[in-house]
């Protein structure tokens, strides 16, 4: 039965630099590309090619050692450039120098109609598009060998300057149709498609078959799929919930419709430093490089970030977009000193809890930097953090269980329930300045280690 959802709880933020809806036809062809281990938590990494060799489309490049049927595959045809490793030898990245023609894995998918459960997750684990799927709890690659109780699909993201996913999945119906067949084949339960109920809903997701299309409206992190499990279809301990991103549901579709590793994005290009913000076509890992060619307004210290303002991860300038992110950020770094920053009125600073004049302004876009203002203090009890968590949980009692290590309290509070973003308002709002998103993340590695 489909739900209607109004949540109240949350903040929209409202930062200079949304993407025009416009696809911008700069070519990302002679662009590095790159796969970062660091970007599925919980997973060790081993290779399966030496820098030097030649990898087609779709072939994988290296598998999870705990995990070994769960690899993850190159975007595109070329060259093992280097594989970049950190402290103690830590694989960080895959780089790929892409060649002129690309060459393709080629799978034999056969009749989707036909094809029993085991044999889709054959397929989707051999041509590396398994860990696009990801679970609730701990927001990490979902268990082949597990059964969900329900996918979960969110068709609008409600971040900063979040990507359209009604522009960039318009024309695309048949892949994206496929894409949901094939979750089909997964699980049991229902598949739950959440559009924002704010906005007629694109014929795209109102077509679609075989899904449960529910609405949600309110203001961030209404768009986060945590938020949507929390109020749809809540998680117990031994539950097990699986999601995945509209446009990773496009891969899937192509894999079936076309039999290959088709890696393709549109990305959004945002931030208060650019000049045209709008849209890319991109792939997998490749380098932002190409986008931000003569699209940056200064010269200052940017901060470039891969993934929205608040969850995101930051890069360099010639650096490469996450795994499971379909926006690239730009904005001012905020390192410079600031002269009197709390004596004056501020009205070109937002501020949530009215320190400053510019709330008189409604409607009104501001130009925001990664400045904390201020180092960290005592973590206190406030209100804070519920006044922007629409889920019935004690979020700051949650925090202080997992920095304790006490495992009983963590279950009890709702650690199964939530991801990273969904506390990264928590984490924007704190006048504590604790690293929410970092500290969570800690509990759930806990976890898993403890009850594996």
């Amino acid at each position: 039965m489909p739900h209607k959802i109004k949540i109240r709880k949350g903040l929209n933020i409202p930062i200079k630099g949304k993407a025009e809806k416009f696809l911008n036809k700069s070519q990302y062809e002679g662009s590095l590309f790159a796969l970062r281990p660091t970007d599925f938590p919980s997973f060790t990494p081993k290779s399966l090619f030496k820098e030097g060799d030649k990898v087609k489309a779709g072939e994988a490049i290296f598998f999870n050692k705990n995990k070994p049927s769960i690899k993850l595959s190159s975007p595109v045809s070329g060259t093992l450039k280097s594989i970049i490793r950190g402290e103690r030898r830590k694989i960080l990245e895959f780089v790929i120098e892409p060649e002129a023609n690309q060459q393709y894995l080629k799978f034999e998918t056969g009749n989707l109609n036909e094809l029993s459960r085991e044999k889709v997750i054959e397929l989707l684990l051999e041509s590396g598009i398994w860990p696009f799927i990801r679970q609730r709890p701990y927001d990490v690659i979902a268990n082949p060998e597990d059964m969900p109780k329900a996918i979960f699909v969110s068709a609008f993201d409600s971040s900063p300057l979040a990507p359209d996913y009604d522009f960039i999945l318009n024309g695309q119906e048949k892949d994206f149709q496929t894409g949901i067949d094939a979750l089909k084949k997964l699980t049991e339960g229902p598949i739950h498609l959440t559009v924002n109920g704010a906005y007629r809903t694109n014929k795209v997701f109102s077509a679609i078959k075989g899904v449960e299309l529910n609405t949600i409206t309110g203001p961030h992190p209404a768009g986060n799929v945590g938020i949507q499990i929390h109020h749809i279809d809540p998680i117990n301990k031994g539950e097990i919930v699986w999601h995945i991103n509209p446009q990773d549901i496009l891969i899937i579709g192509r894999l079936f419709n076309h039999g290959i590793f088709d890696a393709s994005k549109i990305i959004a290009l945002t931030g208060s430093e650019i000049k045209k913000p709008q849209y890319y076509k991109a792939k997998v890992g490749v380098s932002i490089e190409y986008m931000l060619r003569d699209n940056i307004n200064s010269s200052e210290n940017l901060r470039y970030i891969s993934g929205n303002v608040l969850s995101g991860i930051q890069i360099v300038s010639d650096g490469f977009l996450g795994f499971y992110h379909n926006q690239v950020s730009v904005i001012p770094e905020g390192d410079d000193y600031e002269f009197l920053g709390w004596i004056l009125p501020g009205l070109k600073k937002f501020s949530v809890s009215r320190s400053f004049f510019s709330w008189l302004m409604p409607g009104k876009e501001f130009k925001m930097n990664a400045n904390l203002h201020g180092g960290k203090r005592p973590f206190v009890f406030t209100e804070e953090y519920d006044k922007v968590l629409p889920m019935d949980i004690l979020p700051v009692h949650l925090l202080k269980s997992v920095m304790i290590e006490d495992i009983d309290q963590m279950e009890a509070l709702g650690i199964y329930e939530v991801g990273e973003d969904d506390f990264a308002l928590c984490e924007f709002v704190c006048t504590s300045k604790i690293p929410v998103q970092e500290t969570l993340r800690k509990g759930f590695d806990l976890m898993i280690k403890e009850t594996s």
